[in-house]
């Protein structure tokens, strides 16, 4: 059978063949066929030269690292490389928004749900910017799976997201390294009970709820990343990865907890399900079915500027997502962030009641509910801004580069159970309690898995810039600090002492070390010359030396039962072994694998075009 299967193929024969064994298939393209056969066919005699765009050291010791490696191994089979060595936001900015790299090394944000793959993957975002397919990806075929994943569920999603799985492991728009440990100090002299809140310290619920000594008001963390003190926008795509800080600041109508969601700014969420299929409709190109979310929120719900949050604001935020002109321009020019989200959502309905909406969605339930977890933004505020700026005769929203997504969004008018108070840039950001927010109002009940992990205990939470993991270490366990709130660079973890006054809160991340490819051009447009690439990684290596052990090497983005029998990590990479043993590169069996893919060495060894 040929991939992409043809329109005649029944869906149980598409899924036989993707269950089928990893390695076996050749896949290709959809969307880049021709561009893969100029390669292939033409008679180059230019030497391949690609760069890496990756952060220095002192941003991240492993990304770097991984680059270098990688370096090495496609200098030896005959590739000119160069490192461009970029800022956290400069990476992003490029890859994201410009679309300007070859292969960058990075972290991607990855989500609770494999819906995320969506984003990353879906051809209709190829050509916009922000974490919406960076790779330039298009597949037709692939389309159809990230769709069949949105609606099924149970068992029957689980078959689709394997199918997923199976074909990204062959096509390789970009490819997983390992899952680094994410490794946290944090002193017990002011705050108790860490051990059991070590999970959820990437996200809102790890600042909440904390349970201070004595008269302790002020939770003081260090961060190694100084961007959340330069920009504050929840819909940039470059100054950060996760939204910790924007979860603290804008509520959500649902709350993620170790992978469920829960009502949070919605006291209550009710769906109705569609109509059941008549048995006589049989049409396999029926409309996509659709759900209907009943939202009520929280009533007296307040922004921190003392307005207050309705259905409107609701609205506004999922219409603006998609449309960040607010319709003042010809072209949507959709938000860099949540775009995936918005998607999902076909109408917004506001009734008379000022607390309560409908959503008409589409693509199954827990895309769905994954679109709940957006933060909701001041109508008052953001419309504003996009009037003022639609007066200015020059107003054209390029998307993704215009002024809603670029914008430091200092201060910040959002919900949440913090409020902006002061900032220092590349210093420190600081925090006070909205003394206003609903989870400190007694008539208000919380599920019990969050119901602990809710309040704002405390009257302030200080974010300090201490760039360097050793220096975080050494203050927290000398009393400066209570917790690194960013995670631990994995050499400076000798550096933590065997202390009773100091613990070492350890969780494996979501987020996953990868190497992503700009498929848009040449040669990253041939999925063989990508493979190739993937087998210059010695995986298992990079584990071991660049993160001493504190990491899992993965050969897919997602881990436990959505990962089929065939991708699991068994000492190698299943479908793309490292091309070499103990570390060593098998030059010559690398470089038969990039003249498999269509190209050829010269005599002194440089890769060249196809022959």
């Amino acid at each position: 059978m040929n991939w992409p299967p043809t329109p005649s193929d029944d869906g149980v024969s598409r899924r036989s063949f993707l269950a089928a064994g990893a390695t076996g298939a050749a896949v290709t393209t959809g969307g880049c066929i021709n561009r893969v056969r100029s390669v292939v066919d033409q008679n180059g005699d230019d030497q391949v030269s690609l760069s890496i765009t990756t952060v220095p050291a002192d941003a991240d010791r492993q990304n770097i690292q991984i680059a270098r490696r990688l370096e090495r191994n496609l200098e030896k089979v005959g590739i000119d490389v160069s490192l461009d060595m970029r800022s956290r936001s400069e990476l992003l900015e490029s890859v994201l928004i410009n679309h300007d790299f070859d292969i960058y090394v990075g972290l991607h944000p990855a989500d609770y749900d494999p819906d995320f793959l969506y984003e990353a993957l879906y051809s209709r975002y190829a050509d916009e910017s922000g974490w919406q397919n960076p790779f330039g990806y298009s597949a037709i075929y692939f389309d159809t799976l990230l769709e069949n994943q949105r609606r099924a569920d149970g068992d029957e999603r689980k078959r689709h997201v394997q199918s997923l799985l199976t074909g990204l492991a062959q096509e390789k728009p970009f490819e997983p390294i390992c899952l680094p440990d994410e490794i946290r100090v944090a002193s017990n002299d002011r705050f108790d009970g860490w051990s059991e809140r070590q999970d959820v310290l990437a996200s809102r619920h790890g600042y909440l709820g904390l349970e201070p000594t004595d008269d302790t008001d002020q939770l003081h963390a260090l961060v190694t990343d100084s961007r959340m003190t330069r920009n504050l926008n929840p819909i940039s795509a470059v100054f950060r990865e996760r939204d910790t800080i924007i979860d603290l600041l804008y509520d959500s109508l649902l709350t993620e907890h170790d992978g469920s969601l829960y009502p949070w700014l919605a006291e209550s969420v009710e769906w109705s399900e569609p109509a059941a299929e008549s048995e006589s409709n049989g049409d396999e190109d029926r409309d996509e079915p659709s759900l209907t979310a009943t939202v009520t929120l929280r009533e007296d719900c307040q922004f921190h500027d003392g307005e207050p949050v309705t259905a409107e604001d609701v609205a506004f935020t999922y219409r603006f997502i998609t449309d960040t002109s607010w319709t003042l321009s010809q072209m949507p020019s959709p938000a860099p962030r949540y775009r995936s989200h918005a998607d999902t959502i076909d109408e917004i309905a506001v009734g008379d009641d000022e607390y309560q909406l409908t959503m008409t969605v589409t693509g199954g339930r827990a895309a769905a509910e994954r679109a709940l977890t957006v933060p909701i933004l001041p109508k008052h505020v953001w419309s504003e801004r996009v009037n003022r700026r639609a007066d200015d005769d020059s107003f054209d929203p390029t998307q993704g580069q215009w002024a809603m997504v670029t914008m430091t969004n200092i201060p910040p008018v959002g919900s949440g159970p913090f409020q902006f108070d002061s900032r220092s840039e590349d210093e420190h950001l600081t925090l006070q309690r909205f003394e206003e927010h609903f989870t400190l109002r007694e008539d208000i009940d919380l599920a019990d898995p969050i119901a602990d992990l809710s309040e704002p205990t405390v009257s302030e939470l200080l974010f300090e810039v201490d760039p360097g993991s050793p220096s975080a270490i050494g203050r927290v366990a000398d009393g400066g600090a209570d917790v690194t709130a960013s995670t631990l660079d994995a050499y400076s973890l000798g550096a933590i002492p065997d202390s009773s006054s100091v613990e070492r809160l350890e969780t494996q991340s979501r987020m996953f070390y990868h190497i992503g490819f700009n498929v848009r051009n040449e040669p990253f447009s041939n999925p063989h010359f990508r493979r190739a690439i993937t087998q210059l990684l010695d995986k298992k290596g990079i584990t071991e030396e660049v993160f001493y052990g504190n990491a899992t090497p993965v050969a897919t983005p997602l881990t436990g039962e959505w990962v089929p029998d065939a991708l699991e990590w068994d000492g190698e990479d299943p479908v793309t072994p490292f091309a070499g043993s103990n570390g060593s590169l098998n030059v010559e069996v690398a470089k038969l694998a990039f003249e498999r893919a269509g190209f050829r060495h010269d005599d002194n060894g440089r890769l060249l075009g196809g022959n």
